[in-house]
């Protein structure tokens, strides 16, 4: 990409607080942001070729989106906890198999989505994350949900397309979680902890693609209860 163009991109975003260039091929960072760190609100560097997110992004202190999906990132450098106003983290489409433990200072964050990876363990300590919205980590190589999942605040976990045989029954205990999708995971009827259908908030639970057929869920003890809050959620935005 031409220095002319990179810099008309600059000039707009100092105005806006905005810098999106997708699909540019970019293999790095582009070290020219530097200048915008009191600027730069949003990023979007989607479809690109980065594969090393630098130290320096700790210095956009008020960043609140940071977009990098379709790019070649396996990790993420540990200061990315500096990032205090960050609300959107979406990196989905990479190579990151886990995340840092500073992520956690995120305190901002409520969307953190990480589709496509190749992470193989549910990520420890996002409990932190007291304002956490959506979690997404479908298309990645987790096994098990462990019971630290409870500690989660987000309304929404999708977990579709992973390799997940063990559900913890600590997961219907999250304070706030409604929705949790689990479709086309290794799960049996018998690793449905029961509690999540009887005594959690959850009002969709999406199943399909297991190893059960998913009427057989009208068997298990609670069902009812789940369908009532099911049809009071779809009620209420009908």
């Amino acid at each position: 990409m031409g220095n002319s163009a990179l810099k008309s991109h600059l000039e707009t975003s100092q105005k806006t607080g905005v810098f999106q260039l997708t699909g540019k091929g970019l293999q790095e960072f582009p070290e020219e942001l530097q200048r915008l760190t009191a600027n730069l609100r949003t990023v979007d560097l989607s479809g690109n070729r980065i594969e090393v997110l630098p130290a320096t992004i700790g210095n956009f202190l008020q960043l609140k989106s940071l977009t990098l999906n379709s790019n070649r990132l396996t990790c993420l450098p540990t200061e990315i906890s500096k990032l205090k106003k960050l609300d959107t983290l979406s990196l989905n489409g990479n190579q990151i198999q886990q995340l840092p433990s500073t992520l956690c200072q995120l305190k901002a964050l409520r969307t953190l989505s990480l589709s496509g990876n190749q992470i193989s363990e549910f990520p420890s300590g996002l409990g932190a994350l007291r304002q956490l919205d959506l979690l997404d980590l479908s298309r990645n190589k987790i096994q098990s949900v462990p019971s630290d999942v409870s500690e989660l605040q987000a309304i929404e976990i999708n977990l579709n397309q992973n390799q997940i045989s063990i559900l913890s029954p600590e997961v219907s205990t999250c304070p706030r979680l409604k929705v949790l999708r689990l479709e086309e995971n290794c799960l049996e009827l018998s690793s449905i902890p029961l509690s999540i259908l009887k005594d959690s908030q959850v009002s969709l639970f999406s199943v399909e693609g297991n190893l059960f057929e998913v009427k057989k869920l009208r068997d298990l003890d609670g069902y009812e209860q789940y369908m009532e809050r099911f049809t009071a959620t779809k009620k209420k935005f009908a």
